[in-house]
């Protein structure tokens, strides 16, 4: 089985570096669904913008989505309503449907051939759950008719036959193909792109970013990165939002569907982490894309059996499946179910998107959009960064509860082993002169070394074997076996080690991540 998004396009644009200084009104950082949607929308408004990504459009979370378009959130509507008030919830959903209006709109201005395609949704009742589920959807169902969605109840839907809530409209698409042509329409009007250009040093008096060896002057920043850079934002502001947010593991399956012919729609069940999958036609062969099993970022010591759960869960509807490709992806959580959009400290940022990134992805580039062109947003208040809700203190302790147990822990664990013994595609922490050290061997032999400090605030990496790449447990950062970030909120990668660093000791090994 593959181990790769079946996002990847065989063909794509590529983009130049930035060759020298640059002006423009509008600076984006971060080349996924957030920082092209808003490209496009300012370009098209007629204003200058600069985008720059640190590798290449599309290389970073946004490639691991499994792309369902959706106005149900993550946060069940009831729950929404409990925590921020019945007008409030109402008002988070209509923000995800009038994103998703806003792609709908981008495919069929630019007539996008992205395998864009209305559906319905299943919200189906998990199989172990009872009666108070049934009635739990019920409730839902009622509540968002209320509200105005086309929702309602069934005793059975497809597939599953389980009791859910049925919604109407909802959106799929490829998400690779729609957002390169969104792109290329971007700079069609005029917008600059710029691959290979990392953003490393911002100069906030003088509203200017180090980016790619070169200095881009702007007036207004949008900080559209999985986690949010530091940017102009300061230590202090930057860890005090980013204790906010926790990072999820999430993982997905692709299997090709040999059989009858099944409705092309979503379905998601109302378990905690949930189960979740789309059916999709492929010239004339239908597919089923699954995923679930998240778990809080470096905090589980066998990923294997993630994917192997996974698969399990997926043949209890599909026995004939054929997997073809899996793959991981992370999602942000906040403390209290709601994305992080608006401005802060001095520039616009976004996280915390959940499951529900190409929505909530698509929702922060449009609020960005109306702040640069000074059109007041109805849901600014909603999402903004400072909003503090008391119902929300609990979830906030529990998602930082683990940081200081952590870098304890990462002191004491071990047992004596040398890194040369170490099986291809297997990694492990060890000491060397008293350091910290994370080796790792590729499938050929070799033995690459690099310090096991993730960068972001000192706690030691794991090394995740599904994955072959070593992932933070404190704040969720993950990197490649290579070192180089993958996701945030880490801006640096690990360091490299000498190997022939003199006294080696290794006592401490943790293998298996």
């Amino acid at each position: 089985m593959k181990h790769e998004s079946p996002w990847r396009l065989s063909s794509v644009p590529s983009y130049p570096a930035l060759s020298q200084n640059a002006e423009t009104e509008v600076l984006i950082i971060g080349g996924g669904i957030a920082g092209v949607t808003a490209a496009y929308l300012l370009a098209q408004a007629g204003r200058s913008v600069i985008l720059v990504e640190k590798d290449k459009l599309l290389s970073g979370q946004t490639q691991f989505t499994t792309a369902h378009i959706s106005y149900p959130t993550d946060e069940r509507l009831r729950n929404l309503v409990k925590t921020f008030g019945r007008d409030h919830a109402e008002a988070v959903w209509d923000a995800c449907k009038s994103a998703a209006d806003q792609i709908r709109r981008n495919v069929c201005a630019g007539e996008i051939d992205c395998e864009f395609t209305h559906v319905p949704g299943y919200l189906y009742a998990a199989p172990d759950s009872g009666e108070d589920e049934v009635d739990a959807l019920r409730k839902d169902a009622g509540l968002a008719t209320e509200m105005g969605f086309d929702a309602r109840f069934i005793p059975q839907c497809p597939v599953t036959g389980r009791p859910a809530v049925l919604f109407a409209n909802l959106l799929k698409f490829h998400p690779a193909k729609y957002l390169q042509a969104l792109a290329q329409a971007a700079q069609n009007l005029g917008a600059q792109i710029h691959e290979d250009c990392e953003a490393r040093e911002f100069d906030a008096e003088n509203r200017r970013a180090w980016c790619g060896g070169h200095y881009i002057t702007y007036q207004h920043i949008f900080i559209a990165t999985h986690v949010p850079l530091q940017g102009m934002a300061g230590m202090l502001n930057s860890t005090l939002l980013q204790t906010k947010l926790a990072g999820y593991t999430t993982y997905a399956m692709e299997a090709e569907l040999p059989d009858a012919e099944i409705p092309e729609a979503l379905w998601w069940d109302t378990a905690d982490p949930y189960f979740y999958f789309r059916i999709d036609e492929v010239e004339g062969r239908w597919r089923v894309i699954a995923g679930g099993e998240d778990h809080k970022t470096g905090q589980e010591t066998d990923t294997d059996a993630h994917y192997e759960a996974l698969e399990k869960h997926l043949r209890q509807f599909f026995p004939s499946a054929k997997p073809l490709r899996r793959w991981s992806g992370q999602v942000i959580e906040t403390v209290d179910g709601l994305p992080y959009i608006g401005e802060y400290a001095g520039q616009f940022v976004a996280a915390g998107f959940s499951g529900t990134g190409m929505t909530f992805g698509t929702l922060s580039a449009m609020m960005f959009a109306e702040h640069v062109l000074g059109v007041t947003n109805p849901w600014k208040e909603l999402f903004r960064i400072e909003r503090k809700e008391l119902s929300s203190t609990w979830s906030y302790l529990k998602e930082n509860k683990d940081y200081p147990y952590y870098l304890t822990k990462s002191l004491f664990m071990g047992r004596s082993r040398d890194p040369q013994e170490l099986a291809p595609g297997e990694g492990g922490i060890f000491r060397m002169g008293g350091k910290k050290v994370a080796a790792s061997k590729d499938n050929e032999g070799s033995v690459l070394l690099l310090s096991a400090i993730c960068p972001h605030m000192g706690c030691v990496v794991g090394w995740n074997h599904a994955d072959q790449t070593w992932d933070c447990p404190c704040h969720g950062s993950r990197f490649a076996a290579s070192g180089s970030v993958i996701c945030g909120p880490a801006e640096s990668p690990l360091a490299p080690v000498d190997a022939k660093e003199p006294a080696p000791d290794w006592p401490h090994p943790q293998l298996g991540m």
